[in-house]
């Protein structure tokens, strides 16, 4: 049987590496817990991970966060749009569509390999873990010579 073929993206590891990344990222710098998702090109999670003591509820932001980023091609703090649009838009995509910081494209140059998303500190703070990890891991990934 040939292999079955596989979206370009992110590999398990790779997406496990970015959440351990994001969450000891808010650990350092004193965030209060956080959960941070990453999902493929096309949005469905790869990796989820919520800290001890964060919100149940924070889970599903991350995963919100990540792929309002993804949809939109940018980073979801950078979305601006009247309430109106962004309510049609939350039900096209049932509620996974959340305009606040906390949600980045993970790249490869100019190739989008999928997105990230965190929730649980103050949204600037949940973009700043999330950037931060994939800043670190593009450094790591250009080290290593795999781009």
């Amino acid at each position: 049987m040939p292999d079955t073929p596989r979206l370009p993206g992110l590999k398990s590891a790779e997406a496990d590496w970015l959440v351990r990344a994001a969450l000891a990222v808010g650990a350092e710098r004193g965030f209060p817990p956080l959960a941070v998702a990453v999902i493929d090109v096309a949005g469905e999670v790869i990796a989820l991970r919520r800290a001890d003591g964060g919100m149940p509820m924070t889970s599903r932001i991350a995963v919100a966060k990540a792929r309002t980023a993804l949809y939109a091609l940018k980073p979801s703090g950078l979305i601006d749009l009247p309430g109106g649009i962004v309510d049609g838009i939350q039900h096209l995509y049932r509620g996974d569509f959340v305009p606040w910081a906390g949600g980045v494209l993970v790249t490869d140059g100019e190739l989008i390999l999928g997105a990230a998303g965190a929730s649980g500190a103050h949204a600037v703070e949940d973009e700043e873990a999330v950037r931060t990890a994939v800043q670190r891991w593009q450094e790591n990934r250009s080290a290593d010579g795999q781009e």
